[in-house]
């Protein structure tokens, strides 16, 4: 009989520690995921634009079995778009063929959480972890449960990074609306002093719009988030239903996702690509990762350790041509914005958009 509770903790219930769950549980593991919120997926902390599986090949061309990966339900998609705009402080795009999809975030994370639950895996929402010791998770209720393995899921201060792990990372701060109006059918990024060190977004959806940005507090110039936000969010005629805010790493993935029993995945190992802040289907390529690694370890002992090699096979070149973009970047957008409308033109678009899409910005480096 084991003298555990679980054979797997999952801390933090959200795309990330979702798919942990799914492929641990579906291969014999005992898991239970633990999470603060009830429903999972609320309240609502991001942009909600995701690529879809053909795009996804395009981008992680290494990462296998897209479509049993990602299986986005209908019930989850707000919008279906076909081009994104990149667009400077002067308000002309450069404009592109992208498929992606605008989602119903909550409804996203909830769909995650019941392919889950078919799977094996149990849930325990409305429970907020206080720590985490050795083989011991400690809740905030004074409960206690015991696994043989614990996963942080719980994003970039979650429990278990913010006691074992001392590795910093840029954290760019992020403040949205959903506003009611016809925004079109196109993605839009925005570039320049509107979102100092990040960009501005606005994804529209079925009815309405994901509306908000991010910024390098750094580059601010003593103003806040809520004035950048404010200011881009006016600049769009509607009714504002919702206001959210939330934060990302920007410095791509930490060094180690192992130490002992314990794993990080998703924000939390900083799956999360510098140059455009997508973060959910990233999150998701790790978590199917990190949960095939943990039931062949219960099986056979295998390492927790080739999760670390396996999602360098599979998105290190893309993830380390994302921290390129991103760094070059972090330095172009300090310049005026008029030297910045100078540079989005038809001859710099290619290397834009290879930027943006995690390739090498030139061909020849």
């Amino acid at each position: 009989m084991s003298s555990y509770d679980r054979d797997v903790i999952v801390i933090g219930g959200g795309p990330a520690g979702s798919t942990v769950a799914r492929y641990a549980a579906a291969n014999g593991a005992d898991v239970l995921v633990i999470d603060g919120r009830d429903p999972i997926g609320t309240p609502l902390q991001c942009g909600e634009l995701v690529p879809t599986n053909d795009e996804m090949r395009r981008l992680c061309p290494d990462v296998p079995d897209m479509d049993d990966l990602f299986q986005t339900p209908p019930s989850a998609i707000s919008r279906h778009s076909d081009k994104m705009h990149l667009v400077p402080p002067s308000g002309k795009p450069l404009k592109f063929d992208f498929d992606g999809y605008v989602l119903n975030r909550v409804a996203h994370d909830e769909f995650l959480v019941e392919v889950a639950k078919k799977s094996g895996a149990s849930y325990m929402v409305d429970s907020r972890v206080e720590k985490v010791e050795n083989d011991t998770v400690y809740l905030k209720n004074g409960e206690t449960l015991t696994a043989r393995i614990i996963v942080d899921a719980g994003g970039h201060n979650g429990p278990i990074r913010r006691d074992y792990w001392n590795e910093k990372s840029v954290k760019i701060p992020v403040k949205f609306v959903l506003m009611e109006g016809d925004f079109g059918e196109a993605v839009e990024l925005h570039f320049g002093s509107m979102a100092p060190g990040g960009y501005a977004w606005m994804f529209p959806k079925q009815s309405g719009a994901n509306i908000g940005l991010g910024i390098q507090r750094s580059f601010a110039k003593g103003k806040t988030l809520n004035q950048y936000t404010d200011e881009f969010t006016s600049k769009y005629d509607g009714e504002v239903t919702f206001n959210g805010a939330g934060s990302l790493p920007m410095s791509g993935t930490i060094k180690k996702f192992v130490r002992g029993n314990y794993m990080l995945v998703g924000d939390s190992a900083g799956m999360v690509l510098p140059s455009n802040g997508a973060g959910i289907t990233i999150a998701m390529i790790g978590g199917r990762i990190a949960g095939k690694v943990i039931s062949q370890h219960l099986q056979d002992g295998t390492p927790l350790e080739n999760y670390e090699k396996i999602w360098k096979e599979q998105m290190g070149k893309v993830m380390r041509n994302s921290k390129r973009s991103f760094k070059v970047g972090s330095l172009l957008f300090r310049l005026p914005d008029w030297l910045l409308n100078l540079m989005f033109n038809r001859l710099t678009k290619g290397i834009i958009w290879r930027a943006v899409t995690c390739r090498r910005m030139f061909w020849v480096i």
